[in-house]
Formats: structure tokens, C-alpha cells, sequence
């Protein structure tokens, strides 16, 4: 595949993302996500012992999970946990936290890095420390070769699957 093909190819995912109606749903991973009050996400982030990103604080606070799509990969967002009752607590318990944990623990794996989702094949999409928060790009992790890859500015410029 040559690499003009390959940029094609991830615009073509783009679009695709971009054009799924969203009230379609795919599979389990697809529940709709719940809200989230912000007590919770200052609750992972003293958990992390940094600040997240503002873009993605509102992100999950208006919707707690999800799929985000880049050119190269669908990306399943790892939730922020929330007891607030039994069904958000079920849903939320393999979050953001725990995912840092694990990932932490691998090898290559940036010690300074948030996963913030998976695209199912041991890659994640991270965020790195910037002084005492998160910056706001976004990078891919790819477990094989424990590569860094930029694939946005912001969260914000992530495209939602199904929206």
C-alpha cells in the first residue's frame, strides 16, 4: 500500500465515521454512554495525579465513553468510572484509571502517558504529561513497536463514530 492509498484509505474511514447515523447501534461496545458529573472526573484525576485536558473533561461529561475515529483506526474510550448506581458503575469499573495502571505496567509503555481508549489490538490513543496536566494532542501508542504517533491538536478534533 503506498502511502497516498493509505492516507486515502483513513479519509475514507473518516467520512465513514463521520456519515453513521447515530442512533445506529453496532454492538455492546456501542451502549449509549451516560452523562457524567464533573465530581467524578476530579475524582480520576486525583487518581492519575494530573489534570485532563478541558476538551476532554466536557467530552465525557457530556457523554462517558463512546468511539472516536482517526484516520488509521476506531478507537473505543476507556470511560471515566462513576458509582452513582449500579448500571453506571457496571459500565465504568475497566475506565480510564485502571487502564493507566495496566498500561503502566508494560513495556515501552510512556510512564508519562493516559491511555484515554483502545482500538482493540493492544494500541492506544494517549495523552502525555505537559508540566502538571495532560496536553491537549493526542497520540497513538502502538504496543509493537512502542512508537508515539500525533494524530491530533486537541481531543475536540477527533471525529465521534456515529455522530
Amino acid at each position: 500500500m503506498t502511502a497516498s492509498s493509505s492516507k486515502l484509505e483513513g479519509r475514507d474511514r473518516l467520512q465513514s465515521a463521520r456519515s453513521r447515523p447515530s442512533t445506529q447501534v453496532l454492538n455492546e461496545r456501542d451502549l449509549m454512554p451516560f452523562d457524567l458529573d464533573e465530581r467524578y472526573v476530579q475524582a480520576a484525576e486525583q487518581a492519575l495525579g494530573v489534570s485532563l485536558p478541558t476538551s476532554y473533561r466536557l467530552a465525557m461529561m457530556r457523554s462517558n465513553g463512546g468511539a472516536v475515529a482517526t484516520e488509521s483506526d476506531d478507537w473505543d474510550l476507556y470511560p471515566i468510572a462513576d458509582d452513582s448506581d449500579r448500571k453506571r458503575l457496571a459500565r465504568t469499573l475497566n475506565g480510564v484509571v485502571p487502564e493507566t495502571e495496566r498500561a503502566r505496567a508494560w513495556r515501552g509503555f510512556p510512564s508519562a502517558a493516559v491511555p484515554l481508549g483502545g482500538n482493540g489490538e493492544g494500541d492506544h490513543l494517549v495523552f502525555l504529561a505537559d508540566g502538571q496536566g495532560l496536553g491537549p494532542e493526542v497520540f497513538i501508542w502502538r504496543h509493537e513497536t512502542c512508537e508515539l504517533v500525533r494524530v491530533a491538536d486537541d481531543f475536540a478534533d477527533l471525529v465521534a463514530v456515529g455522530s
